[in-house]
């Protein structure tokens, strides 16, 4: 079921939608993620071209994972998330629409997809995302050298339990 929330930048409350993401949204979705992680880890080499990334959101992404985005006004893509099972795999936002509530509903939505709890991985340059995830109620619980991952950059798991 789409959500929605006011666009708190004072230009008259243009509406963001929150909702699953289908085949034909997976290029505009990865699109989001490019522009997102090139803004937010400029020191993360990746090692999958942007075409690469392209492809892997419209074959596996979106098709096999619960995926989500954040639609603005007008139709434009402002941010993605996606669930895997217990797993909040991917959380990355329009840089210009950072700040605006979208990443805290994006969690709420994802707790409440999994009130068992939730696990997920950041990269530990990724000060930013330290803050808000720990805001947000998750502890960091391992720190890695990055030796299990793609970019082969420290990271580190964070948990998120519900409280009884």
């Amino acid at each position: 079921m789409p959500t929605r929330t006011d666009k708190p930048d004072g230009a008259g409350g243009a509406d963001v939608v929150l909702r699953r993401a289908v085949a034909g949204d997976a290029r505009a979705v990865a699109d989001v993620w490019l522009r997102s992680f090139t803004a937010a880890l400029p020191t993360v080499v990746r090692p999958r071209s942007d075409d690469d990334v392209r492809d892997y959101f419209e074959n596996v992404v979106v098709p096999a994972r619960e995926t989500w985005l954040a639609e603005a006004a007008g139709g434009g893509v402002v941010g993605v998330m996606v669930l895997h099972e217990q797993e909040l795999s991917q959380l990355y936002l329009d840089p210009a629409w950072r700040g605006r509530g979208i990443g805290d509903r994006f969690v709420a939505l994802a707790k409440g997809r999994s009130p068992g709890g939730l696990t997920l991985w950041t990269f530990q340059v990724n000060k930013p995302a330290h803050r808000f995830y720990e805001r947000h109620g998750f502890t960091a619980v391992e720190f890695t050298d990055g030796s299990g991952n793609e970019e082969r950059e420290p990271d580190v798991r964070y948990v998120w339990q519900p409280q009884d």
